[in-house]
């Protein structure tokens, strides 16, 4: 299958980065775009180009019901997510609850809004953009490791539950991406932009918005017998590796005692 077999194409996230990049792409590609986000102001801007929007919170099940209700999608890109800095530890209720339901339950949400009308039609792809913090473990960010490799399993699983239709999912798997991740981790403002691009970016080659749409559209034009079914994106110079070993508290206190 290519893009001229579908019609219509579902965004989550749309208003920023892989989603924002992603509504852009779908439109040329001559798809009925309905781009779902928040941020109305974005959202108008992305109306000026021709995409239906809708102004919601991907938490709200019955007003993404309302929005997706007669919507005979052939694209869905499940790409709205957050982050929260720290780990179990020091999670509030309030991140926990936020990093479930939008990176898993809201997920969930739209494929069983949606994937239904998929296999019937015998025609649909699915993307979800899940993260390698869902496939390999590294200090920090529990929940959100924890949200992203629940992800991963569920787009394994939709393949078994559209078994014999022409159906396909895609797991996009990224590292590290030039989007606005980092600053909202930060707080959001333009001050914390540009202390999550300090941090996080300036003097890395990492990956762009671009690299991750190039991966869509490798994933949505190949032929109708090939599922691409995990995409791992990296940069280069980033990679996950290494092990960590601590000894025993008592035995820590005493090599220390000994070295005095």
């Amino acid at each position: 299958m290519t893009f001229s077999d579908y019609r219509i194409a579902v965004v989550t996230g749309a208003t920023s980065g892989v989603g924002r990049g992603a509504v852009n792409l779908f439109l040329e590609k001559g798809l009925t775009v309905h781009a779902i986000a928040r941020d109305e102001s974005r959202l108008a801007l992305l109306a000026e180009k021709g995409a239906i929007t809708h102004a919601l919170n991907v938490r709200d099940t019955a007003a993404l019901t309302a929005a997706l209700s007669g919507i005979d999608a052939d694209i869905v890109l499940n790409s709205a997510g957050v982050s929260r800095a720290g780990n179990i530890l020091n999670s509030s209720a309030e991140d926990l609850d936020d990093l479930v339901e939008v990176n898993l339950t809201a997920v969930m949400q739209v494929l069983r809004l949606l994937y239904p009308g998929m296999v019937e039609r015998d025609r649909g792809h699915v993307l979800n953009i899940s993260s390698i913090a869902g496939h390999y473990n590294f200090f920090g960010h529990t929940a959100y490791h924890a949200t992203k490799a629940a992800v991963h399993q569920l787009s394994r699983q939709l393949r078994n539950d559209a078994l014999g239709r022409r159906v396909r999912v895609t797991e996009l798997s990224p590292g590290r991406i030039e989007t606005e991740i980092f600053s909202r981790n930060l707080g959001g403002t333009p001050e914390t932009d540009a202390r999550a691009w300090a941090e996080y970016y300036e003097g890395f080659e990492s990956l762009t918005v671009e690299d991750v749409l190039a991966a869509i559209e490798y994933a949505v034009d190949a032929p109708s017998h090939v599922n691409v079914g995990l995409i791992e994106l990296m940069p280069t110079f980033q990679v996950p590796g290494g092990l960590t070993f601590n000894r025993r508290a008592q035995d820590t206190e005493t090599a220390a005692e000994s070295a005095e």
